[in-house]
């Protein structure tokens, strides 16, 4: 299964309109750009979780120096 609950032939009908749209010259472009469009967000958002842990493990050591 697809996601958003879609099948083959939704996807296949969705790819003809795209390509009737932009043409065949600029969707592989279209697709290149997408591609690294997903990759940047999947590295800020991982570097974003690693920041985020690195604060709370930073707070939870400055908290354990408090109680002792």
């Amino acid at each position: 299964m697809l996601p958003f609950n879609l099948g083959i032939p939704e996807v296949l009908v969705i790819l003809g309109v795209a390509l009737v749209i932009f043409g065949p010259k600029k969707l592989p472009e279209l697709g290149r750009n997408l591609g690294k469009g997903l990759k940047n967000f999947k590295e800020s958002l991982s570097s974003a979780a690693s920041e985020m842990k690195a604060g709370l493990a930073e707070n939870d050591e400055i908290k354990n120096d408090r109680q002792d």
